[in-house]
């Protein structure tokens, strides 16, 4: 064997191992302690959405100015957005202050696929309707002033 083939096929094997090495990364979802709540609910489907692939969420709550005085709001907060995701997710670290910021990390319950393993389709099947279509017949002594050599529909 030459040292070019060896060289392929060793690249070979190491793009491969790659490709099945699980990698979690860490999203960051930043809020303030006085969001909005169609803010918040956009804010908790990205996060939602991050679970749901997989990756790890770090929440962190920015306070500014005298909003440090009142923490608890920024703690309520976060417990408002755990008790939301605990069925997909778990807390791995408990909300923490950190200088002005305060932190909460949360994991997915469900593992990360790996890059080669194939998703399934997350769409939904049409549903088949069932249509009724209600057509007027002609009374047979009624002429309506044209032949009746037209064609005619014979699909039911």
């Amino acid at each position: 064997m030459d040292y070019g083939r060896f060289k392929f096929e060793a690249l070979k094997k190491e793009k491969e191992s790659r490709k099945e090495h699980n990698t979690i990364n860490v999203k960051e979802m930043k809020l303030r302690p006085k969001i909005s709540e169609h803010d918040f609910q956009t804010k908790f489907g990205s996060v939602r959405h991050f679970l749901h692939d997989g990756d790890k969420v770090k929440l962190t709550i920015m306070f500014r100015g005298r909003e440090m005085v009142h923490q608890e709001y920024g703690r309520k907060l976060l417990d408002r957005m755990a008790e939301e995701l605990k069925e997909v997710a778990i807390i791995e670290r408990t909300p923490l202050v950190e200088g002005r910021n305060m932190i909460m990390i949360m994991s997915p319950l469900n593992k990360k696929h790996a890059k080669g393993d194939q998703h399934t389709n997350d769409r939904r099947p049409t549903q088949e309707v069932e249509m009724s279509v209600t057509v007027p017949v002609e009374e047979p002594g009624a002429e309506s002033g044209s032949n009746n050599h037209d064609a005619e529909d014979t699909n039911p």
